[in-house]
């Protein structure tokens, strides 16, 4: 039973918050019974930063925050308001949304961007690590860069996916590094100092990586530290490419998934008359592939887009998508994710068109594709790859 702190009653709401860990829901991310809208490490940080939240309950910023425990636990628990929130993936934002509203907690935080508008005057930041040591590090650097000079940082995560190496990451940026007691398999880290400007590293990023794809000139990847793979070209996409020219001609084309752009800066490049709008629900992706379609000089047909797979996108409108699925959500390995995006492919393809998929040989999803998209055949295989196209009826 959720047993709530005792704080100020002159910064509660006029009527206590509907609020349990247990109510929250993953909507509109894929449900199940192995996965979990909060976990341990969350409550432990709540528990662990408890004083600080009261103490700077007007310069708290959450980033990380899977569904909302962390951001709603901050508001209901501890009495936090002007709470400023940053999730990397969009259906965690819409999450987070439906479950403030659910708890009449909608007007206690402010989604932002991983960038100046979230960190300026932070005092206190609720972190959940992320597993890419390059997430974390961009996540430090800014911090470092516009956060108070008494900000603590609380850093917290599941003991399995913690390393000594975030420590190190988190050292060449801050003074003070030191690790909480472990509890239910999870810990806090608790950062404080940031360094001085003058010797803090260089923020290396959007990273820079060139590649040979067969193209005139060498594709060029631009990647934030959130971002999958970050600016190296993916196996998978690697293989996929160049199937890409028995594609159906078409006006548009959607890159879905796209990540850092690869597959859309592609296209833009191999025809030069298409259109294509890539969309990502990670905004590290977004904001990566924003810069690829510059640094490839197609930012001019190329429209990048933060979405919940298509959402934004009409029935039966697109003549071409090609899609990398992930085959993971978060930590978990789910199929959920994949036939979320294959079955919003169907609900979007016009009759005649086309999806272009490459996928883990070992995932066999073309029953799958046939049953949510349309008739599907195989173009290429490898050991460790399946290309497929699937047409819509």
């Amino acid at each position: 039973m959720d047993r709530p702190v005792t704080h100020d009653p002159a910064r509660l709401l006029p009527e206590e918050p509907d609020f349990s860990f247990e109510s929250l829901s993953r909507r509109p991310d894929v449900e199940a019974e192995n996965l979990q809208a909060h976990d341990s490490a969350d409550r432990l940080l709540l528990d662990t930063a408890a004083e600080r939240l009261r103490e700077n309950g007007s310069a708290v910023v959450v980033i990380g925050d899977a569904y909302g425990a962390l951001t709603l636990g901050a508001a209901a628990l501890h009495g936090v308001r002007g709470l400023r929130v940053h999730q990397d993936p969009y259906s965690g934002e819409l999450a987070l949304r439906r479950n403030a509203d659910a708890a009449g907690l909608a007007e206690t935080y402010r989604s932002l961007p991983l960038g100046a508008d979230l960190l300026t005057g932070a005092r206190t930041v609720l972190l959940r690590l992320p597993r890419s040591l390059d997430a974390l590090e961009e996540i430090a650097a800014l911090i470092a860069a516009y956060a108070a000079p008494d900000v603590v940082v609380y850093a917290g995560g599941r003991l399995k996916h913690m390393t000594t190496a975030m420590n190190d990451v988190l050292g060449r940026w801050f003074g003070s590094v030191t690790a909480g007691l472990a509890r239910q398999k999870s810990r806090v880290l608790t950062v404080s100092g940031p360094l001085p400007a003058a010797v803090q590293p260089a923020n290396r990023f959007p990273l820079a990586q060139r590649h040979d794809v067969g193209l005139p000139a060498p594709l060029e990847l631009r990647a934030h530290g959130a971002a999958f793979a970050g600016a190296a070209l993916d196996i998978g996409t690697r293989f996929l490419l160049p199937h890409l020219a028995g594609a159906r001609q078409a006006q548009t084309a959607v890159d879905l998934g796209c990540g850092t752009g690869a597959i859309a800066a592609y296209l833009a490049l191999t025809r030069p008359s298409l259109r294509v709008i890539a969309t990502d629900q990670s905004a590290a992706a977004v904001a990566s592939a924003t810069a690829t379609m510059t640094a490839n000089g197609v930012a001019d047909r190329v429209s990048v887009r933060r979405d919940d797979a298509l959402a934004g996108h009409p029935d039966r409108s697109a003549e071409l998508i090609v899609l990398n699925p992930p085959f993971h959500i978060g930590a978990s390995v789910h199929a959920g994710i994949a036939l979320k995006l294959f079955a919003d492919a169907g609900r979007v393809l016009a009759p005649g068109g086309e999806l272009w998929a490459v996928w883990n040989s070992h995932l066999t999803y073309k029953s799958a594709l046939t049953r949510l998209v349309g008739p599907t055949r195989e173009v290429a295989r490898n050991p460790k790859f399946t290309v497929t196209v699937s047409t819509r009826r």
